[in-house]
């Protein structure tokens, strides 16, 4: 038996094309009867996907239509059928970030790439780092900081010259990003299961923001993130395509 289809696209010519070809071909389900929704377009649209039906946790299967697509599999129109029943499934587990504001709101956010903190001004942020409770920098001063997954390791984290992680591996890497104190501090790798703690120094002198994949907190003052194990999300990889084996492969581009 077949698997009921809801196809969704990014708003680019190309990828509105080819929703209104596969509508027609497969028809759409609709997302409250769909097993598995289809993405069309890049990895920007496919956070957006994630992030809007994580509560439903349907599994998702994308087709590049889009700039960069390394969570995506090749668009082909035909036996999508077949290429659905035979992909194989890749877990991906979101970091929760908690954040309190200068103004004293609390603000939560979900991030399946990484979450980051970024000077807002042009004086350098100044972050306190602790891991399950214990300090371990008093004082980093830096751009900015981050916190990945292994699916985002190859993004952000890896521009900022952090290390690639496979998937399976139970790890994040958090990565300064422009440091200047401690010298020789360049980032780690830490247990899934860590609760990280960033505290904002000087947030009034010094403002930072913390963003978790593309949205925003502006003007914080501390941030805690830990590794949902509640919130899940299957992305379905054609066999000869999966995301294990292009993570692996990232390692060795030159």
């Amino acid at each position: 038996m077949s698997q009921r289809l809801h196809f969704v696209a990014s708003k680019t010519e190309e990828a509105q094309a080819a929703l209104n070809l596969l509508r027609e071909r497969y028809g759409d389900a609709g997302i409250d009867a769909a097993d598995v929704v289809v993405a069309l377009g890049g990895d920007g649209f496919m956070l957006q996907t994630l992030h809007r039906h994580t509560t439903r946790g349907l599994p998702v299967y994308g087709m590049k239509l889009g700039t960069v697509g390394f969570l995506m599999n090749q668009y082909r129109v035909d036996a999508l059928d077949e290429r659905i029943a035979r992909a194989q499934p890749t877990v991906l587990r979101p970091l929760m970030m908690e954040v309190q504001t200068e103004s004293g709101s609390t603000v939560t956010a979900t991030a399946f790439n990484e979450v980051s903190l970024l000077r807002q001004t042009k004086q350098a942020a100044h972050v306190r780092v602790s891991l399950n409770g214990a300090v371990k920098l008093e004082e980093l001063v830096c751009d900015g900081i981050l916190l990945s997954t292994p699916a985002g390791s190859t993004a952000y984290n890896l521009s900022a010259h952090g290390p690639i992680l496979p998937l399976g591996s139970n790890v994040l890497a958090m990565t300064p990003i422009s440091p200047f104190r401690p010298r020789r501090w360049r980032g780690a790798i830490l247990p899934s299961a860590t609760e990280v703690r960033f505290e904002v120094l000087d947030h009034y002198k010094r403002p930072v923001s913390a963003t978790a994949d593309s949205y925003e907190v502006r003007d914080i003052v501390e941030v805690a993130i830990r590794e949902s194990r509640e919130r899940v999300m299957n992305l379905l990889f054609d066999p000869e395509h999966n995301l294990e084996d292009r993570i692996l492969n990232e390692q060795f581009e030159v």
